[in-house]
């Protein structure tokens, strides 16, 4: 295949759908889990889950970066950002996310120099500009986005910047699928794995999925036939009784991943002993801090950030969407007080979350309808 169509053939499509359909065992019901917010919205864009036998029913898990973001440290991010002097960047989504004390984007109103950008690099640019002011980069993501803030980082040494800073909260994969998989109220049978993170990690570091939890995973691309053979990869492993990680999305995953971005990962990162996350409360290893070498690029060593902990509103249910224990028309309060205008929690907001994905793809309207 050589162009993006070719990986949405409606005929080839239907063709997977039966190979599907031939694979699956009569009377079980399969779990298998899309890791990548970004497949979730293939998935629902395409209609992909209409072409599936009702045996095989996809759920969603915790690969969307937005969302996985407590309302704690957003807090902490305002706090930075209402202090004098300081220009506070960060991407678009995160500007929506609701914290304990509003979002930035009502930090933004109350005055406070908050600008959208769509790199870190965008935001050197400005504190190259402004070098009477301190300018904060909110740097989120899995390692997918990583290497870019490590390079800005690496850049910004270079040149000698002293007025930029970056707010770490880049997240790794591996521990919570560990914490998913160890979680007593969710079988799963297979895992879809996070086509994005795995351009930089490979498809190696999911080897302890089926080696520890005899699970297979398939790391997929984000077409809708990707998604589709996938899947089709994964009952098929269930159905010859292996166990085994597989990598669909070859063209562009290295099974060992991407040698130069891991090398700038482990000189500008190193592991937080622990770090929150949305929904799945604290995970050992899974956050990045700043590395010594690059300490005086720190937000958090060089500012007072309160460190808030929030507890999420009791209407919203993120964690469990987030967990893949509940679909988001579950949620009491979706599509009715949640909604992408006016989110309540961070599933809602992301352009990855899986409620906005049933929100702006209708899939909500039927479900209701289902069991009304």
């Amino acid at each position: 295949m050589r162009y993006v169509d070719e990986y949405r053939d409606a005929e080839l499509g239907r063709a997977l759908a039966a190979e599907i359909l031939s694979t699956v065992e009569p009377g079980r019901h399969y779990k298998v889990m899309e890791v990548c917010g970004g497949h979730t919205h293939t998935i629902y864009k395409y209609g992909v889950d209409d072409l599936l036998p009702e045996s095989v029913e996809l759920v969603h898990g915790p690969g969307c970066p937005v969302c996985v973001i407590p309302m704690g440290r957003v807090d902490d991010a305002i706090a930075v950002a209402m202090q004098d002097g300081v220009i506070f960047t960060c991407f678009g989504d995160m500007m929506r996310v609701p914290g304990g004390e509003g979002t930035l984007l009502d930090a933004k109103a109350s005055g406070a120099d908050i600008r959208m950008v769509y790199s870190p690099l965008d935001a050197l640019r400005i504190a190259r500009e402004n070098p009477e002011r301190e300018v904060v980069f909110f740097a989120v993501g899995f390692e997918t986005t990583a290497p870019s803030t490590a390079l800005t980082l690496m850049r910004a040494k270079a040149e000698g910047m002293e007025n930029f800073t970056v707010f770490c909260n880049h997240v790794t994969i591996v521990p919570p699928l560990k914490a998913l998989l160890e979680s007593p109220d969710l079988r799963l049978d297979g895992f879809v794995g996070p086509g994005h993170v795995a351009t930089v990690v490979g498809a190696r570091p999911f080897e302890f999925i089926p080696s520890q939890y005899g699970r297979p995973i398939v790391v997929s691309g984000f077409e809708p036939l990707d998604v589709l053979q996938g899947v089709h990869m994964i009952l098929r492993q269930l159905a010859e009784g292996r166990c085994e990680v597989e990598n669909q999305y070859k063209r562009v995953v290295p099974y060992d991943g991407n040698p130069q971005a891991l090398r700038v990962l482990e000189e500008v990162f190193t592991l937080r002993p622990h770090f929150e996350w949305r929904g799945l409360g604290f995970i050992a290893h899974s956050g990045l801090a700043l590395s010594e070498a690059y300490a005086d690029f720190d937000t958090e060593v060089r500012f007072d950030v309160p460190g808030v902990r929030v507890a999420d509103p009791k209407a919203c249910q993120c964690g469990e969407v987030l967990k893949g224990v509940i679909k988001p028309w579950e949620c009491k309060v979706f599509g009715t007080a949640c909604t992408p205008e006016r989110p309540i929690g961070t599933c809602m907001v992301s352009s990855e979350g899986a409620c906005a994905a049933y929100y702006n793809f209708g899939r909500f309207a039927r479900e209701k309808v289902a069991v009304s």
